[in-house]
């Protein structure tokens, strides 16, 4: 199996595993969103992944979650924001882990972790506010369980990365990430 045919394998079972993720426990927020453990596989894509190849498998899982639980109004706006914090999480982690020690790495996923999380944050009070309609007021109140979403993400990746890096097939993807 040659590389970029393993890379699509693998960036097909994060969409699944992102997808799961999001999907197993869901808590609904005010705005019709939910909170969820998905964003953990966001950011793990985007770092394993990088950006094309990451940021596509979390758009697609997450999208896919949204259509599997009857969430499809905000779909696409979910495939562009978790692709887009993918990618900010996944470069984020790759920059700051450059120049960290190797002991410090969790330092690095947090970091990647409030970037994609502001992006995520950030990505659904516009949608909500001026695609959905709900006005800054109601989208507003969204935001602190987008925030507790985030915090989830960054926890189930962190205790994840670690773990996921001793493997020698992700650490070679995570090697070539950024190129």
């Amino acid at each position: 199996m040659n590389n970029k045919t393993l890379k699509i394998v693998i960036a097909a079972l994060m969409a699944a595993l992102t997808c799961i993720a999001t999907m197993i426990i869901k808590v609904p927020s005010p705005t019709s969103g939910y909170i969820h453990l998905g964003d953990g596989f966001v950011l793990l894509s985007g770092m394993i992944l990088g950006p094309v190849y990451g940021g596509l498998a979390a758009g697609i899982g997450s999208m896919f979650a949204d259509l599997f639980s009857g969430y499809a109004g905000y779909a696409p706006a979910t495939f562009m924001i978790k692709a887009l914090a993918a990618i900010t999480g996944g470069i984020l982690f790759h920059v700051v882990s450059s120049v960290l020690p190797k002991f410090a790495k969790y330092i690095a996923v947090i970091i990647a972790g409030i970037g994609g999380g502001v992006v995520v944050t950030g990505g659904y009070f516009l949608f909500e506010a001026f695609i959905m309609g709900l006005g800054v007021p109601a989208a507003f109140t969204g935001v602190p369980f987008n925030l507790i979403q985030n915090l989830f993400g960054v926890i189930v990746a962190t205790v994840l990365m670690p773990l996921l890096s001793k493997v020698q097939l992700v650490k070679e993807f995570m090697m070539k990430a950024l190129s």
